[in-house]
């Protein structure tokens, strides 16, 4: 079974202009790797911490259960809809009657059926991410992407892998989100 799938980002949690001014560069000739540098930077930190950095829409396939499962994604801000998924892919609305949703005060969002179905899966459509914009981004998750991007800016040429800068996982860390299964 997929996990969660989330849509593509609008805009990165930093602009590319960010990191140029952290790397004290003037020539825009390598403007275009320093936007996929932060793009990149953006999805490890993602990764890292478990969370999605900028609200997006999320879909995601679930088994179909009257016990509670916890969506994949965080934190959720709204849980839009729940439908079964027939063998072939198509969804089917669900009525409000036929499912329970519940996001904690951790951001978890989850979901459950109030009766058995015939559909062994169902697709859950929600919005999950820390900031709306791109500002609201807490500094220090947009500070750890700044470092990791210069790392790989300065590291771009080299063949050897080099682990990233201590400080990057320093600034992420607060923000990780593990989970127990």
């Amino acid at each position: 079974m997929a996990g969660p799938v989330a849509e593509a980002a609008a805009r990165p949690p930093v602009p590319p202009a960010e990191l140029k001014a952290f790397l004290r560069l003037a020539a825009s000739d390598e403007d275009a790797l320093l936007a996929a540098l932060v793009r990149s930077a953006a999805d490890a930190c993602e990764a890292f911490v478990g969370r999605l950095l900028i609200a997006r829409g999320v879909a995601e396939a679930l088994p179909a259960s009257t016990g509670w499962t916890r969506l994949g994604l965080a934190p959720v801000r709204a849980i839009e809809s729940v439908a079964a998924l027939g063998a072939d892919g198509a969804e089917t609305a669900l009525p409000a009657d036929a499912f329970a949703i519940d996001i904690d005060a951790a951001g978890e969002g989850w979901v459950r059926l109030t009766a058995p179905r015939d559909e062994r899966r169902v697709q859950v459509r929600y919005t999950a991410g820390l900031a709306e914009e791109a500002n609201g981004v807490p500094e220090a998750i947009r500070h750890g992407i700044v470092r990791l991007a210069a790392h790989l800016y300065a590291r771009r040429d080299t063949a050897e892998p080099a682990p990233p800068p201590a400080a990057v996982s320093a600034l992420w860390r607060p923000w990780r989100r593990l989970r127990l299964s």
